[in-house]
């Protein structure tokens, strides 16, 4: 019987294992190997080997109400989308609030994690670690790694002839912090990704010239939508997923563009994608368009070479005079604390699991990671109904099925990814689609219909409003009774932060006329296929 859990990690991820196996009645123990909770949220000065990097400058992607956990509110006060210190703020709010500080020891390096002789009867683990210089073994009932994906840099620098000759500085974007030493600078940055985007849009408020360099081109958005609205709050919804995955693949597809494009025509910028119906993670940037009609930005192909002192691009043109060169290429995953690596990475050099969560081949289903996905959705969302998924999964409430049946689904996900994403390896996956099968599988989904019978004020919102977090704390295990009424205000909540002048104006909160406009066109389209097909 599962008691004791391991969780390695006290970002985003860990913090939630934490709560999840309280919840449970488990006890948890997490290892964390910096001096402070957040993770990738905990800003440093500079890089530090094996730990998450970011700049100072980080916004986040998905407005408060979008990714806070399920039964614990941002503070009204704090903007729809924020400063990473905000998000840390949050966090040691969290976990003051839950009191989860006192299940964490810090300062302290995992080093092994190995399964124990008798593992196909016990599923335990072996889990070595060191501290203040000190190694000791402990033996735990389970394992939640929540090591997260921002960790070791995918730099592709050596792939590139003539690197070698380069006479300026080049470095991947986790070494980013601030844009001071790039001051009437040229700089080259090869990414156009969220850190990318945000690095060029930055360095080309001091920098002489900024150049960003894309191979395959990006979809790219606004924070700020429909009405000034969180983009997420107005595009993440039940009703838009169901459009999506139930009408004809050409008519999906053309809305999509359609909705990709709307801010602006991304021909016209040399951003749109190769292959433009592929639902690969947008770039999320509000000043990008500006600074590229402004020539402060301009957007380059693949890189061919480099030379002494200049760049030569896939369509031959050539960019002399560059000082910088800065690889915001992503990451790549790695858990170097596992003895048997095949646990974790075992097929094509990728991470199999089922759910995104398990390893299939586990006599015992005794590991779990934790917010190794990404999607339109939350990471902090995500990983909290991941990690109660997994506990459930320890205490035997939930059986995953046999090995085989893990493994079709998990065929079945990859060539679903191949379709939508391009690529069978991505972490990518259908944000609503996902966290519908977890919360299923442990019973915190909501009902729709039944709503609609007893609460139909409350199912509008479900159905066709933001697929807040709160929805899956509405009723199940771990059930908040908060839920209803922060589903009900978090339109209010939104509003509140930028409606900071008095104005009188007639119109709701709710924006009711925002969505009857989003809705119309994907309804007539639906209609006029019922007709005539």
């Amino acid at each position: 019987m599962v008691r004791k859990v391991a969780i390695i990690g006290a970002g985003v991820s860990g913090l939630a294992s934490i709560k999840a196996c309280l919840e449970e009645g488990l006890e948890p123990i997490c290892f964390e190997r910096s001096d402070d909770i957040g993770g990738l949220w905990h800003f440093t000065n500079s890089a530090v080997d094996g730990r998450a990097s970011i700049y100072t400058s980080v916004c986040t992607n998905s407005c408060k109400e979008m990714m806070c956990f399920a039964d614990f509110p941002f503070p009204e006060d704090f903007p729809n989308y924020l400063h990473n210190t905000k998000i840390r703020e949050y966090l040691q709010l969290f976990a003051k609030h839950f009191d989860l500080v006192k299940y964490i020891k810090f300062k302290t390096l995992v080093i092994h994690v190995r399964k124990r002789p008798d593992f196909p009867r016990t599923g335990q683990w072996e889990v070595e670690i060191e501290a203040e210089g000190q190694v000791e073994s402990h033996v735990f009932d389970a394992v939640m790694v929540c090591s997260g994906h921002h960790v070791y840099p995918n730099n592709p620098a050596h792939t590139y002839p003539g690197i070698e000759k380069f006479k300026g500085k080049y470095f991947h974007s986790r070494e980013y912090k601030g844009p001071d030493e790039f001051r009437g600078k040229k700089v080259l940055v090869i990414g156009l990704g969220n850190s990318g985007s945000d690095i060029a849009v930055e360095l080309s408020n001091v920098a002489s010239q900024v150049y960003l360099s894309s191979r395959n081109g990006s979809w790219v958005m606004s924070r700020v939508w429909e009405n000034g609205y969180p983009w997420d709050m107005v595009i993440v919804n039940r009703f838009e997923t169901f459009l999506r995955n139930t009408l004809p693949t050409a008519i999906s597809d053309w809305l999509f563009v359609k909705q990709m494009s709307r801010w602006f025509d991304h021909e016209n910028f040399s951003l749109v994608p190769v292959n433009r119906t592929l639902r690969k993670e947008p770039v999320f940037n509000d000043e990008l368009p500006s600074r590229i009609t402004c020539g402060s930005v301009v957007v380059k192909p693949g890189v061919k070479e480099f030379t002494e002192t200049s760049a030569v691009f896939q369509d031959g043109t050539v960019q002399e005079g560059l000082d910088y060169v800065i690889f915001a290429t992503g990451y790549t995953f790695a858990y170097p604390f596992m003895d048997d690596e095949s646990i974790l990475m075992c097929k094509d050099n990728m991470v199999t699991l089922y759910k995104s969560i398990l390893p299939p081949q586990l006599e015992k289903p005794t590991m779990a990671v934790i917010g190794l996905v990404q999607s339109l959705g939350s990471a902090i969302t995500t990983a909290e109904l991941q990690s109660r998924w997994a506990t459930r999964v320890f205490k035997g409430l939930y059986k995953p099925p046999s090995e085989s049946h893990m493994m079709e689904d998990i065929d079945e996900k990859m060539g679903k990814k191949l379709k939508w994403y391009g690529q069978c390896d991505s972490l990518q996956t259908d944000y609503i689609v996902y966290m519908d099968e977890l919360a299923s599988a442990i019973g915190v989904k909501p009902n729709i219909p039944l709503l609609f019978l007893t609460d139909p004020k409350l199912a509008v919102q479900v159905y066709f409003g933001p697929c807040s977090s709160y929805q899956f704390r509405l009723t199940g295990p771990g059930k908040w009774d908060g839920a209803r009424n922060a589903i009900l205000t978090q339109w209010d909540r939104a509003l509140k932060t930028t409606r900071t002048r008095v104005v009188h104006s007639p119109q709701n909160s709710f924006p009711l006329f925002a969505f009857l406009k989003i809705l119309a066109l994907p309804l007539l389209i639906a209609a006029i296929f019922l007709v005539f097909v």
